[in-house]
């Protein structure tokens, strides 16, 4: 499975068993859930794990079922948790879940798949390690074994020795690693036991690495299916032609440090002193390759190139686990939780959180999203407010070694936040070269300007700006020139880091500078603590804002000369700023004599 299991409950006394599944599966516990939660996780390919009826969890996910080839697994467990059953993907790690699930509940694993009851095996679904060929077969292998027949089998794998096998049978099993095809009746596995090895020029195009991958393949004979990983120098691991290639095969791309590959140098064809000079080892593509198969492992293929890249393949003695070599490329999340309630936290940031296996932020960020680490798997790291700087470095660091983090901000990551700050530690000398090489995404949330005009109504109805009133980074002079061309330009103003204990005058000054362009009635929105149980939203008129009334939990925004205050019938009041189209025809017909 290539996602995590979520485990989803509908009702909260379901806490308890919800954590002790997430503990027997290592899922992420999601609580209380709805229906929409179960079909969202579907949709996106995550094995479900739904604490409900059985009946109930089937006819959620119903309308979205393709094929038994593609949906997802899907569990029930019973609210008491005697029962988990399979309900969907039984083959593609709804089984094994459900009996993993059952083993750490002590409950009954409920599997009805007939090969799985008959031989305690999933024909058309190989243990991690194999790949089956031509699937479309299994259906008639299994009515055959299920008759009561014997199969033939070429090629040794201990996962099949439950089946019955005679020398006259049928039907042929076949392991192998040989690039061929299937006969009409052969059901052809392959099992993952070789390595391809890769280097390649910086900015390779992907059709280059592409040829020689498949030249390498050719001259290897073995089937794409017999790949367990594309392995190269831990320098490569940005390098999109080398991601594209490991795509294409459908495989993960490992990346080893180069002492380890300077260290195969004895076991190599073709060591280049050239390639040291560049790199600081005597090969990359089959250094590469040799050191992911061990001292065992048989170069089936030495270094072939082309004009900008290298291949080789290699054969280990059985078959390769690519979470044992090397790392995989560090990704690092950039994520911003909106103002701090779960509701106005995106499904994408949601899902990245999920997906990290490290949260780096503010303790009160990390408290703020522990929904979603109700089981503690994510390996927190706290720092104090302030330390912007190091809480960057520290994320991008853990990202180099290969682990995936998730840099929480409030609002929105970009505004005012910390994404900033990691592309600025890129461009210096901030962090290390591997922290540099790691895959980074920057995901929007709800920032707090736009959480208070929510709340207040409309008054970002026109053009609008933002300026920090914090001089830390800032200089004073810049802000207050900041703060006058705004004013001058009549825009809607949202006022962030208004106040603190040091800083008491800025927004005072503001104030002065504001009253002398707009209307001294002009709205002003006073939004403290938004999204939070103490959430506070004041509107109060230009004059009238006091500096006494804010903190640094309050977001400012100051109306423009055109923003507006409308009550409803049921007592609120309202601001908005209008679009101007009224006011235009309005000019319009005046002038026209109409």
């Amino acid at each position: 499975m290539s996602h995590r299991p979520l485990i989803l409950a509908l009702a909260e006394r379901a806490s308890v068993l919800a954590n002790e599944v997430g503990a027997a599966c290592g899922g992420d516990v999601q609580l209380p859930a709805r229906a929409d939660d179960i079909r969202n996780a579907f949709k996106a390919g995550r094995p479900v794990i739904a604490i409900m009826a059985a009946g109930a969890v089937a006819r959620i996910v119903a309308p979205l079922l393709v094929s038994k080839h593609v949906d997802p697994p899907v569990v029930a467990v019973s609210e008491d948790g005697s029962v988990v059953i399979p309900l969907f993907g039984g083959h593609h790690g709804a089984n094994d879940l459900a009996t993993q699930i059952a083993a750490g509940l002590g409950a009954t694993a409920a599997i009805t798949t007939a090969s799985d009851l008959a031989f305690g095996v999933a024909l058309d679904d190989p243990p991690a390690g194999y790949t089956l060929a031509n699937p479309d077969r299994v259906k008639d292998a299994v009515t055959y074994l299920l008759d009561g027949k014997s199969i033939r089998r070429n090629g040794q794998a201990a996962w099949l020795d439950h089946l019955p096998e005679s020398d006259d049978g049928e039907w042929l099993i076949t392991v192998t690693a040989e690039d061929r095809s299937a006969a009409v009746n052969e059901l052809l596995y392959h099992p993952k036991t070789h390595v391809l090895g890769m280097g390649c020029e910086r900015g390779c195009p992907v059709e280059d690495a592409a040829n020689i991958a498949k030249r390498a393949l050719r001259q290897s004979g073995i089937a794409p299916g017999s790949l367990a990983a594309l392995v190269t120098l831990d320098l490569k691991a940005d390098e999109p032609a080398l991601h594209a290639v490991a795509a294409d095969l459908g495989v993960p791309m490992r990346v080893l440090p180069v002492d380890l590959l300077e260290a195969q140098t004895p076991r190599l064809a073709n060591p280049s002193d050239v390639v040291f000079a560049e790199v600081g080892c005597h090969g990359v593509a089959e250094a590469a390759v040799m050191a992911a198969t061990g001292e065992r492992g048989e170069l089936v293929v030495p270094k072939i190139k082309n004009a900008k890249a290298t291949a080789a393949i290699a054969k280990a003695e059985d078959v390769v686990d690519p979470n044992e070599i090397g790392r995989g490329r560090g990704c690092l999340y950039v994520v911003g939780l909106g103002p701090g309630q779960p509701e106005w936290r995106s499904p994408e940031v949601t899902r990245m959180l999920r997906e990290a296996t490290d949260w780096v932020g503010y303790s009160l960020y990390l408290d703020i999203a522990g929904d979603l680490n109700s089981n503690g798997e994510k390996m927190r790291h706290d720092f104090p407010l302030g330390d912007e700087e190091k809480r960057v470095r520290h994320a991008l660091e853990l990202a180099g070694e290969g682990r995936s983090v998730a840099l929480i901000c409030s609002g929105d990551a970009g505004i005012y936040a910390m994404a900033t700050l990691v592309f600025e530690a890129i461009a210096s000398d901030a962090v290390s070269d591997a922290a540099k090489r790691t895959e980074i995404a920057v995901s929007p949330g709800i920032s707090a300007l736009q959480a208070a005009a929510a709340r207040a109504g409309a008054p970002l109805g026109h053009d609008f700006c933002t300026i920090s009133l914090s001089d830390l980074l800032t200089p004073w002079e810049a802000i207050q020139t900041r703060i006058l061309a705004a004013a001058q330009g009549d825009f809607v103003i949202a006022f962030y880091n208004p106040v603190s204990k040091r800083r008491r005058t800025q927004l005072a000054h503001a104030k002065k500078v504001l009253l002398e362009h707009r209307p001294d009635d002009t709205p002003v929105i006073l939004a403290t603590s938004l999204g939070r149980p103490e959430e506070v939203v004041r509107i109060v008129p230009l004059h009238d804002l006091q500096v006494d009334d804010v903190d640094m939990l309050t977001t400012v925004v100051v109306g423009s000369s055109e923003s507006r205050t409308v009550a409803t019938g049921d007592g609120r009041t309202w601001v908005y700023t209008p679009r101007g189209y009224a006011r235009k025809k309005g000019t319009e017909l005046k002038e026209h004599g109409a």
